[in-house]
């Protein structure tokens, strides 16, 4: 039987959120709630769903593979060249398609652990090596990854917010991390909660668009949008860059539905704000709420919290018979998404029993 190169084996397929339907369906309940995957618990702009409806009829069309007006209107909102805009399948597509154009075989790429297994995965499919550097307080440590850079980096991954903590990097240590960064090193920067941030301390990626150095800034309509189920996502980049990683992308990756969706979701602006409003009430309440209990957790920048404990996998299931779904990120914490106000109440009430 034929078999996959020996770094493919060393892949562990990804594993999302559990979903409602299969817990339900499994466990014999109803009237769960996720608080697994970090969706946001609004919904969708009005907008991107009446958008949805008119665009049944074209179905039976193949999309605009250029994504035109949806690149356009980023371009806009972004202040940058529609070439400086790249569309995926959620930008998830997008830290593929990197690693397959810009490493080979034995190239390294420097990332933070733990953060975003997605990046690990995408560099060991290309057969690269990942170096991982630890956080410190629950950060991305800079100065360290810095120092792991090496003649074989040609890539450097970095989630800000991070995922799973929540904590974010700010202007001066990513300002010197990128004086450090080779002119022949990509830096990819994964910003799929940066609506949700209210630090103003918060490092400006977008900054480096017009100097010397390459960097890949990954956005997502998945998160704050509510568009999660359509995957889309976007890059932006120098126009060099995104035209070799448009020479693998694939043919119409995103649809036409998706499309058109979040088209609409850019300029529902009462959306994203009433979005960060529900997100912000909720951290308030989970912060005052976790820290009556006597449970510690980590300050979050994103619509997540990241919560150390031991035994995380048995509170995870226990939690699961109760009708709520949090991720165990690991033996020793879990992350929690911060819901709707009822779902908030729900999870705190269940933790105390």
């Amino acid at each position: 039987m034929i078999r996959p190169p020996e770094y493919v084996l060393g892949i562990q397929p990804y594993v999302p959120g559990k979903p409602i339907e299969e817990l339900e369906r499994e466990l014999g309940i109803s009237n769960s709630i996720k608080l697994a995957s970090n969706e946001n618990p609004v919904g969708p702009s009005p907008a991107a769903i009446r958008a949805i409806k008119e665009s049944f009829a074209d179905i039976n069309r193949y999309p605009d593979g250029s994504g035109f007006y949806l690149k356009r209107a980023l371009a806009e909102k972004l202040d940058v060249s529609d070439e400086e805009i790249i569309l995926g399948n959620g930008s998830n597509e997008l830290l593929d398609l990197a690693a397959k154009t810009f490493l080979k075989d034995g190239d390294e790429a420097v990332m933070a652990t733990p953060s975003f297994v997605v990046y690990f995965m995408a560099v060991q499919s290309v057969g690269g090596k990942s170096i991982q550097v630890p956080l410190k307080n629950y950060t991305h440590d800079l100065s360290a990854m810095a120092v792991s850079i090496t003649s074989a980096t040609r890539m450097v991954f970095i989630a800000n917010p991070n995922n799973p903590t929540g904590t974010i990097n700010k202007k001066d240590e990513f300002e010197s991390l990128m004086e450090k960064v080779p002119d022949n090193v990509l830096v990819v920067m994964d910003e799929a909660y940066y609506e949700y941030v209210s630090d103003h301390d918060y490092a400006d990626s977008m900054k480096y668009l017009r100097s010397e150095k390459n960097i890949l800034i990954l956005r997502t309509f998945s998160k704050i949008y509510g568009l999660a189920g359509l995957r889309v996502g976007y890059g932006i980049a120098k126009k060099e860059i995104l035209a070799d990683m448009n020479r693998l992308r694939a043919p119409f990756n995103t649809s036409t539905i998706a499309q058109k969706a979040a088209l609409a979701a850019l300029s529902d602006d009462a959306h994203v704000s009433r979005s960060r409003e529900v997100n912000s009430a909720g951290k308030e309440y989970l912060y005052r709420e976790l820290s009556a209990l006597g449970i510690s957790f980590v300050p979050t920048e994103a619509n997540f919290l990241y919560i150390p404990v031991e035994g995380s996998v048995a509170l995870y299931e226990r939690l699961l018979k109760m009708g709520v779904i949090i991720r165990p990120m690991g033996p020793s914490a879990v992350r929690v998404t911060i819901g709707l106000p009822e779902e908030n109440r729900r999870f705190i009430e269940a933790l105390k029993q």
